[in-house]
């Protein structure tokens, strides 16, 4: 079946993949936007540490559901997301020490604690190893109804959270000592930061996958930094440009069969590189065009 024909067949079955499509678009769009402080603060390792924290969680969840008989809200993979990655936020929120070496060994131990517990706990529950599996390489190819509408509601809430507290968050993450001479307070408004990547990062781990909430959180926001230094305007370009891999990774992966989680890491690298090469160009042609002609 020709490319053609794939487009025309992706649209016409749209009631199918509606929920799992727009849930790539909003995520990435989410993530998009808040990547550019993860990587302007150089802590790209926090995203990659928060996701597989997210993926233990979602994984205890549904081990207390099968060997414990847990019910009910404990035992959501929603809610083990969350609580496992907001316990790692905790935990890089108590820490003072401005030793950033100290703080990427933190980083490192809650990556590693992540990744192995997943691995570790998934053995236990064989039952569900085509969740795990969905969990860590982000293969879902749907959504629940449920997943969507918890998916709108946190990009809706935490889009007006960031919308209100912006120019704070860019205070206290580029400028925390004009903050303190404003009287901002930086420790609650770093706080509220973090919390906020590690409630969108679990809901995206848990939705999608941890590679694409890994991916989404940092890509993206890679190729916007290079559009435009200017925050405000790159956290718009990150969040049109998320979008893109999320919605756009759904569609390669429908169009090539590839798997969805990947196919959205494989466009965000893509911009990426389009952007990164179309600067490289734009700044030899400004340097070629400053120089001297010969007569």
């Amino acid at each position: 079946m020709g490319d053609g024909s794939q487009w025309a067949l992706f649209w016409e079955s749209w009631e199918l993949f509606r929920e799992a499509a727009l849930s790539g678009a909003m995520m990435g769009a989410l993530l998009g936007m808040m990547g550019v402080y993860v990587v302007l603060r150089r802590m790209v390792f926090l995203s990659a540490a928060l996701s597989q924290t997210a993926g233990l969680g979602v994984t205890l969840a549904f081990y207390g559901q099968l060997h414990l008989g847990l019910t009910g809200a404990w035992a959501s993979p929603t809610v083990g997301a969350a609580l496992t990655t907001f316990l790692a936020a905790l935990l890089l929120m108590l820490d003072r020490s401005t030793d950033a070496g100290r703080r990427d060994s933190l980083l490192g131990l809650a990556f590693l604690v992540g990744s192995a517990g997943t691995l570790v706990v998934g053995t236990k529950i064989v039952q569900e190893i085509q969740d795990i599996q969905t969990l860590l390489f982000g293969t879902a190819v749907a959504v629940l109804p449920e997943d969507f509408t918890l998916v709108w509601q946190v990009t809706l809430g935490l889009g007006m959270v960031h919308a209100l507290c912006w120019r704070g968050f860019v205070e206290v993450s580029f400028d925390p000592d004009g903050a303190a001479v404003r009287g901002l307070p930086a420790r609650w408004l770093e706080g509220l930061l973090l919390v906020t990547l590690a409630l969108a990062i679990s809901v995206c781990t848990r939705v999608l996958g941890a590679l694409p909430a890994f991916a989404f959180s940092v890509l993206p926001a890679l190729a916007a930094i290079r559009l435009t230094p200017n925050p405000a305007r790159a956290m718009l370009a990150g969040a049109v440009l998320g979008a893109v891999c999320g919605f756009g990774g759904y569609l390669l992966a429908f169009m090539q069969d590839w798997p969805v989680g990947a196919s959205g890491t494989l466009v965000g690298i893509a911009l990426v590189t389009v952007v990164m090469l179309g600067r490289g160009v734009w700044r030899l042609g400004r340097r070629t065009a400053r120089l001297p002609s010969k007569k």
